[in-house]
């Protein structure tokens, strides 16, 4: 089994929205049983908080429920649990070292490289825009998970 953690700064925008954004993709796929996918925070801000509204709303609309999702910081314990810790931006990249203790199995990456992009996905807790954040987010799902296909791991 893969398993994948998505990370952003407060766990309620970018990192739920690609947590259920891939589960739905690999579930269409007929590949769900082949993965553990969950999302995590770097900070604190908005520990046992749901998934805000404007990424409820792009995954209401995609038929993607996240029903049930609270918000909750990473920990050391991830790095070693996960095969993937995957990054939403470079804050996030450095926060995921800082708090792994390094990145020695080299286990980390950003979201958009997956999708051959060096930007990070936009943050829409500072934009408002959700929309521009889902197309990052599916461009690097769909990316992540070619990836793993090129690489043989699924």
């Amino acid at each position: 089994m893969t398993k994948i953690l998505f990370v952003c700064h407060g766990n309620i925008c970018r990192s739920p929205m690609a947590e259920f954004v891939l589960k739905d993709m690999v579930r269409k796929q007929g590949i769900a049983q082949e993965f553990s996918i969950a999302s995590a925070a770097t900070s604190t801000e908005e520990i046992g908080n749901g998934v805000h509204r404007g990424t409820k709303e792009i995954l209401n609309r995609l038929g993607i429920s996240c029903d049930g999702k609270t918000a909750r910081q990473m920990t050391r314990a991830d790095y070693d649990a996960y095969d993937y810790l995957i990054g939403m931006d470079s804050a996030n990249i450095r926060n995921m070292t800082r708090i792994s203790g390094g990145d020695d199995q080299g286990k980390i990456y950003k979201m958009l490289t997956f999708a051959h992009r060096n930007d990070d996905v936009a943050d829409p807790w500072y934009t408002g825009d959700f929309e521009v954040t889902y197309q990052d987010v599916k461009d690097g799902c769909e990316g992540f998970l070619n990836w793993l296909r090129e690489h043989e791991k699924i």
